[in-house]
């Protein structure tokens, strides 16, 4: 069965800090990172974090379900001297529609917005790196593991 097509623009996206969240987006965020990260990628890890608390959180609703997220921290929160993106997903329903692509365009563009002279630095799963390329980020570290999956960081230069 193939995936039915859905266009990026169709996606409503938010930015908003942890404490405008009702407790049923926190639910449904933490739902969602636990089905791709810990029972998609079979791996079990503590996703959640005090981090979570003072985090900037994307998300991309379509049709009122949750279908993409990111997590934005503030500069020297998790990479010293700059901000971070993490927990970049999207659900296995709209994958290999665009919608990574988006919403990593509107990740950057609001850490940007929010922390504009800071380098934004993300962790990112190794075979993930050439799609963080296009949209500027460089490769600064060798290869590691992080929950038994290999990473690698990766650094975009600062704006402004």
């Amino acid at each position: 069965m193939t995936q039915p097509k859905v266009n990026p623009i169709s996606i409503i996206w938010q930015c908003r800090h942890f404490s405008t969240l009702s407790t049923n987006e926190v639910y449904e965020i933490l739902r969602v990172r636990n089905e791709v990260f810990i029972v998609e990628q079979n791996c079990p890890y503590q996703d959640c974090d005090s981090k979570d608390l003072s985090a900037m959180h994307v998300t991309g609703h379509l049709d009122n379900k949750l279908v993409a997220y990111t997590r934005i921290l503030s500069p020297d929160e998790a990479f010293e001297g700059a901000a971070s993106i993490g927990r970049v997903l999207t659900i296995i329903d709209v994958r290999k529609n665009e919608i990574g692509k988006a919403l990593m365009k509107y990740s950057i563009e609001n850490c940007e917005f929010l922390f504009r002279n800071f380098p934004i630095i993300i962790a990112a799963q190794l075979y993930l790196e050439n799609f963080y390329m296009e949209f500027g980020f460089l490769r600064s570290s060798e290869n590691f593991l992080e929950d038994n999956i290999p990473h690698l960081l990766m650094f975009r230069p600062q704006i402004g």
